[in-house]
């Protein structure tokens, strides 16, 4: 499809040009700056970001203030796409951890195109199963590998989502939030992927990753995830989406985006 490169959202881009045209008007190119808080635990979802590039990852607060990542989403997905189940207050915080950029639309734009076209219902159960299939993942995870396995699977997940290059946006804090666990221990963790030459550096604020060793590393659910993932949005999708068609009859959409924020 013509208009599937130039998306540049995965999901979006599966869209039969009919329903992406329901949408198109209405959304806008945003840029995502790294630490940037998309929306907030608690608070109301206000946008819907449809990434095109970069890496958000969706962090779950508890409350004695200890945090750790469920998911992170690239231009396979969309955060704040829950708004679909009606009002809702998001129950995590999304944060921007490698800079890109988004199609951003409000709930009500994006509700309006999903009551008239069946595709872009799809959409939301498509990411639905993608999320469950990540979080469930990482759940396991988290109980069953050791966290020096559990970090390299992060780092490949958000190296897998980045434009190119093997330096990551990372601080030991982010790390930390991440990974549900003390900065001591990432200290700890980093220094023994650096001895094993999986980490080839670590300057302030940086990380220098040897993919290929990273990946010894990294426990089995790293690659079962990203298949799992991969079968859902690049074979579920397509096949789901076009035996969904529209009802409005619209022309496909003109890409570029009318709205830009730069």
């Amino acid at each position: 499809m013509e208009h599937a490169t130039r998306v540049g959202n995965r999901l979006l881009a599966a869209l039969p040009p009919a329903d992406l045209a329901l949408l198109a008007p209405h959304l806008r190119k945003v840029p995502l700056q790294h630490d940037a808080v998309l929306v907030r635990s608690g608070d109301r979802i206000e946008h819907l970001y449809f990434p095109c590039s970069g890496a958000v990852a969706l962090i779950m607060e508890l409350p004695n203030g200890q945090t750790a990542a469920t998911a992170v989403i690239g231009n396979e997905g969309a955060v704040g796409l829950m708004t679909a189940l009606g009002p809702i207050r998001s129950p995590m915080t999304a944060v921007v951890r490698v800079a890109g950029t988004a199609l951003q639309i409000s709930p009500a734009r994006f509700h309006t195109a999903l009551e008239r076209s069946p595709a872009v219902a799809s959409v939301v159960q498509i990411l639905t199963r993608a999320m469950l299939t990540q979080v469930q993942h990482v759940a396991a995870c988290n109980a069953l590998h050791s966290v020096e396995a559990r970090l390299a699977r992060w780092l490949l997940h958000i190296h897998d989502r980045t434009d190119g290059g093997d330096v990551l946006p990372l601080t030991q804090e982010t790390l930390s939030e991440l990974l549900g666990v003390r900065r001591t221990t990432v200290t700890h963790v980093v220094s023994a992927l650096r001895t094993s030459r999986a980490i080839r550096s670590s300057r302030r604020g940086q990380l220098e990753i040897d993919r290929q060793r990273l990946e010894v590393v990294a426990c089995e659910c790293y690659k079962v995830m990203r298949r799992r993932i991969d079968r859902i949005v690049s074979q579920d999708a397509p096949r789901l989406l076009h035996a969904a068609p529209a009802r409005n009859g619209c022309p496909p959409p003109d890409f570029p985006f009318a709205k830009t924020d730069s």
